[in-house]
């Protein structure tokens, strides 16, 4: 229930308040206690599945005001800053030259769950985020991410970079517990080494000044190595590679045209 209720920005009483409010109008028990938490009872579930039928409903209704062909048509897509680049200079165009009529708005996120967050609550009707995606959602494959080592260009890296050569290295890496982070640890524990975390700068690229003084290196996308590059820094690739999978992520309802035909392009391989 707190999960719910942080998912929802709304605090865990009021949460709990909702739910008793709504048991009893509708005189049926939706949820009951299970040890240190709540499961939804069989009465609980038909409710679900009804409550999903009518946002359906009501998905179908907004398509109608959402269709590409009538004018002021409009497409949101939540995205990460780290995908937004590619959104904009490779899929956004490709798409508005097949569908004028058109209006992208990309819904900034601060991260994978904001992304999955923005779908679930409407806000989006697509977005762009890391497998896997969770089941109360679908994801389409878009394309695979290979993460590169940036570093100062005098440290005089082999390329590509032995895995076992990130032991003991000082990484600026993602705070403990985010995603990204979890990701990489679990990279680091396959391989078994250990390198020594180094704060994170302050600002959006405050890596660069980090890296370039030789102060630690950074693993990063692929989509970072001109921006590094420019500024004098050495990218390389990793041996094994660390690579995933980035997916177009939408709801389990029915999508409004500019939506699938969104999906339609991606699957057309057209946005590569």
């Amino acid at each position: 229930m707190t999960d719910a209720a942080k998912s929802l920005y709304i605090a865990q009483p009021a949460l709990s308040r909702a739910i008793r409010d709504l048991e009893r109008e509708l005189g049926m028990t939706l949820f009951a206690r299970s040890g240190r938490g709540v499961v939804v009872t069989p009465e609980g579930r038909k409710v679900v599945d009804l409550a999903r039928e009518a946002l359906d409903a009501v998905e179908q209704i907004t398509a109608l005001a959402t269709n590409p062909a009538s004018a002021g048509a409009e497409l949101r897509i939540a995205t990460t800053p780290a995908y937004r680049p590619g959104l904009s200079r490779v899929l956004v165009p490709k798409y508005v030259e097949e569908h004028p009529a058109v209006r992208v708005v990309p819904v900034p996120c601060e991260g994978r769950d904001a992304v999955l967050h923005a779908i679930r609550a409407q806000r989006a009707e697509l977005g762009i985020a890391e497998a896997p995606v969770p089941p109360d959602l679908v994801g389409q494959p878009l394309e695979r991410h290979e993460s590169v080592l940036i570093a100062a260009a005098d440290w005089n890296l082999p390329n590509p970079v032995p895995v076992a050569r990130l032991d003991g290295m000082k990484l600026i890496l993602p705070s403990p517990g985010t995603p990204r982070r979890r990701e990489l640890d679990r990279f680091f524990a396959q391989h078994r080494v250990a390198p020594a975390p180094a704060a994170e700068p302050d600002g959006r690229f405050g890596w660069v000044a980090a890296v370039r003084s030789g102060q630690a290196a950074l693993l990063g996308h692929r989509g970072m190595s001109e921006q590094a590059m420019r500024a004098g820094l050495a990218v390389r690739p990793l041996d094994p590679p660390l690579r995933k999978t980035i997916t177009i992520v939408h709801a389990r309802r029915r999508l409004p045209t500019a939506a699938l035909d969104f999906l339609a392009m991606v699957e057309r391989g057209c946005a590569t």
